[in-house]
């Protein structure tokens, strides 16, 4: 039986919690954690769908004391809400899905490097505080604040790891390009956010191959899983190169821009096979924004219907021949890139 008065156990009984102990929050752990802003603690970032509880920088300055975090870190659990709060992320479709997607926030730009964000060898694993506690903070608000709770507003049929928490740095430091900040228009000096929504990372090995074009065959078959929600729907993805990889197309002369195009026009399914698999009906394809001609069973239609779809990006150490494969979720939800004040 739990001690009377224990504060842990009180927090897990008002369901206060991800099913892991927090860290109480007390006035003064509180008050310590605003001094990482320089925002008004009284003002609004917005209100967390579907439960619409309204999240001011005090409130989540609150969620990121549970959730583990240092002062420094509360710039960045900001920009991650007012990322995924953005109209075309559509939280609130996420909140009740019955898929595991999760907000993914890749970070970029100095500040990563400076609390100790990790994009580098396991970033998507245990052991690095900055990943752990950031991901968790968002997790934990959506939760309190927005009723995401599993078999209550939360329909996802198995969830995955990254519902605990998902936030990782970009590998800017060991990648041959430039990074999704740049990619997205920004400067190398600015602080950048995406939000995507993902599921768990599919790892894709290859130790073999020493030339782009049977590297990237190998990836684009891949992401063209007849089983995602990419083959037949408008949604994002995540392509995430560990710099063993990125390296083989950069040493043949491939810029990012070259690698991302041979992935849009590579991956992907001829139409008489997606039509003997589950996901298909003439009325959701009828909607597809790429020329999808299903009454030809040799059309190929591409995973990714749009270029802007796709999010190429360096992760993950060295060595490491190995690329993640991150399918997004449906058509209703858009990445959100957008700067965070420090």
């Amino acid at each position: 039986m739990p001690q009377a008065g224990d504060e842990f156990e009180f927090f897990f009984e008002k369901e206060w919690s991800d099913g892991l102990p927090v860290v109480i929050p007390t006035e003064a752990r509180v008050a310590e954690m605003l001094s990482g802003t320089r925002r008004d603690p009284d003002e609004v970032i917005g209100a967390i769908p579907p439960g619409n509880e309204v999240a001011a920088v005090y409130t989540v300055a609150v969620h990121a004391v549970m959730a583990g975090c240092k002062p420094a870190y509360l710039p960045v659990v900001i920009g991650g809400l007012e990322a995924i709060l953005a109209e075309p992320f559509s939280i609130n479709g996420i909140q009740a899905t019955m898929s595991s997607a999760a907000p993914l926030l890749i970070v970029n730009g100095p500040y990563a490097k400076e609390i100790g964000l990790h994009g580098g060898s396991g970033c998507f694993g245990p052991g690095f505080r900055a990943n752990a506690t950031i991901g968790r903070a968002i997790r934990l608000m959506l939760l309190n604040l927005g009723a995401g709770i599993p078999g209550v507003v939360s329909m996802s049929t198995f969830g995955h790891p990254g519902r605990y928490t998902y936030c990782i740095a970009e590998n800017e430091a060991q990648s041959p390009w430039e990074p999704l900040s740049a990619t997205k228009g920004f400067g190398a000096e600015e602080n950048v956010l995406t939000a995507v929504a993902a599921i768990a990372p599919f790892q894709f090995f290859d130790d073999v191959s020493n030339g782009p074009e049977r590297l990237l065959a190998g990836i684009a078959d891949s992401m063209s899983s007849l089983g995602s929600m990419n083959s037949l729907q408008e949604s994002d993805m995540v392509v995430a190169m560990a710099p063993d990889h990125a390296n083989i197309c950069a040493k043949a002369g491939m810029t990012k821009a070259e690698v991302h195009q041979r992935l849009c026009e590579m991956a992907g399914r001829a139409a008489g096979e997606l039509k003997k698999a589950g996901g298909y009906s003439p009325d959701r394809v009828r909607s597809l924004p790429c020329a999808a001609d299903f009454d030809d069973d040799e059309k190929f239609i591409p995973v990714i219907k749009k270029p802007e779809h796709l999010l190429l990006i360096v992760a993950g150490g060295i060595p490491g021949p190995q690329t993640n494969i991150l399918h997004g979720w449906n058509g209703a939800s858009r990445s959100v890139t957008r700067k965070f004040e420090v």
